[in-house]
């Protein structure tokens, strides 16, 4: 049976550290992302709450039930397995104050593999405890130093897309934090922490925004579920127009209204500008998506005509294990049929995750920030640069790259803009205004997200 011991040193009281962990969000910011292990519910972290996983995907998913035990406020709890794919597992924390400021959190795992998994060589399963315990560190560390910069009170935000990949993580991060998130649903709301409203029907009450710090607008049909009919083109373009309308007249109402909007925008307001590089005062493009991506942003002008401060993200191409553009990749890379689209010479402006929900964390208090801001890495990379990082992570050839004529003939207009256009984005106003990324590179963007070690 093996036993795991990880300490670690963090700059935060030890009562801060400890309430980090009681809080939402928590819980799933701690799950490496290169896990197939999703949660399903989760109590609290008290003797007789519990949480319950998924692990694996597809079919092939197994149930795993945690009950938590030893609670000691300030001090220590424990989780144990109810039942689950492992014959035994027990997860131990207990911190402890290093000087007036500073904290140590002392982690011991003892667990058992069940059946012929438990004759796995020697090491196997340590190593991947000591890469997960690694990750959690990095992770709590980041957290803590990102919410300690911002030095804000509590705050009352509001995240439209809270079910998608940027908003899930982004409703993690703040309220670990200690923030209250509320969710926008499309139905009529259940609890006190969601607001409803449907966009396309033009319903939402003003009064359910009142005392707001704050507004995250994300939701928009994915530009990639489907290919680009006449049909697609306007669900793409009026899930986006018309919700930021119906917030931007909501909020311009309000007698109080919130002190920022962070309204979402995108990359492909610049157009296909081969190998230019595009900062914030760059002349847009003329194209489908830099069509969709000015009037979105042009929606949101009630709400800064009536003194709200307005933010227009302009979000590149998020990386995440889970999600998004790189998910495919990943796929597509470790069956060795990887490599560059095209030509490989059309720029790909990247961010990965971490460092999305950063900015736009950090965008909610750079107070003299308004406008757009592109959010990306600063170092977009051509397609053939970035297959080539891929790969290299991966350990597995990029020498196989899609042609053109394919990448037409598969996805039409949808493949064409989004896989052969080319967009070099210079985060200018980000990183002016103090942003710090945790990758700036791909290579520890991938090796971070994967985690996976040179």
């Amino acid at each position: 049976m093996p036993r795991f011991a990880h300490s670690a040193e963090f700059a935060a009281p030890v009562q801060e550290l400890f309430a980090w962990h009681e809080r939402p969000g928590s819980l799933e910011r701690l799950l490496p992302p290169w896990r197939p292990l999703r949660l399903v519910s989760r109590g609290g972290i008290r003797t007789g709450d519990t949480a319950a996983f998924e692990l694996g995907s597809g079919p092939l998913r197994v149930p795993l039930l945690v009950s938590y035990r030893d609670f000691e406020a300030g001090r220590r709890f424990a989780s144990e397995q109810v039942s689950g794919p492992f014959a035994h597992w027990r997860h131990e924390r207990v911190f402890r104050g290093e000087g007036a400021a500073g904290s140590v959190l002392e982690e011991r795992i003892d667990c058992a593999l069940p059946g012929p998994a438990a004759w796995l060589p020697g090491g196997v399963l340590e190593r991947a405890l000591a890469r997960d315990a690694a990750f959690r560190e990095r992770r709590l560390h980041d957290d803590l130093a990102r919410h300690a910069r911002a030095g804000a009170p509590a705050q009352r935000i509001a995240i439209t897309g809270a079910t998608g990949l940027i908003g899930r993580a982004l409703a993690d991060f703040l309220t670990s934090g200690g923030h209250r998130v509320l969710r926008f649903v499309r139905r009529a709301a259940r609890r006190a922490d969601e607001i409803a409203w449907d966009p396309a029907r033009g319903v939402l009450e003003p009064r359910s925004l009142e005392g707001l710090d704050a507004v995250v607008h994300l939701a928009g049909e994915s530009i990639a579920g489907a290919r680009w009919t006449a049909a697609q083109k306007r669900r793409i373009r009026d899930s986006r127009v018309q919700s930021t309308r119906l917030l931007a007249d909501a909020l311009a109402r309000l007698a109080r209204p919130p002190r920022v909007w962070l309204s979402a925008s995108a990359l492909g307001i610049y157009g296909d500008r081969a190998d230019a590089p595009l900062d914030e005062s760059s002349a847009l493009g003329n194209d489908f998506l830099a069509g969709v991506c000015r009037d979105w942003e042009a929606a949101a002008a009630p709400a800064a005509a009536a003194g709200i401060r307005v933010v227009h993200p302009r979000i590149g191409i998020v990386l995440a294990a889970h999600g998004g553009a790189l998910a495919p990749m990943l796929l597509q890379f470790r069956a060795c049929a990887g490599g560059p689209v095209g030509s490989g010479a059309q720029y790909l402006s990247w961010i990965s995750l971490d460092d999305a929900v950063g900015a736009l964390h950090h965008l909610l208090f750079a107070d003299a920030v308004q406008g757009p801001v592109n959010l990306a890495a600063p170092a977009p990379l051509s397609s053939r640069e970035f297959a080539a990082v891929l790969g290299r992570v991966l350990r597995r050839p990029a020498r196989l790259a899609l042609p053109a004529a394919a990448v037409s003939l598969l996805l039409g207009e949808m493949g064409r803009a989004l896989l052969l256009g080319s967009a070099r984005l210079v985060p200018a106003r980000l990183r002016d205004s103090g942003f710090r990324w945790l990758q700036p590179q791909l290579e520890g963007a991938l090796r971070a997200e994967l985690g996976l070690a040179k």
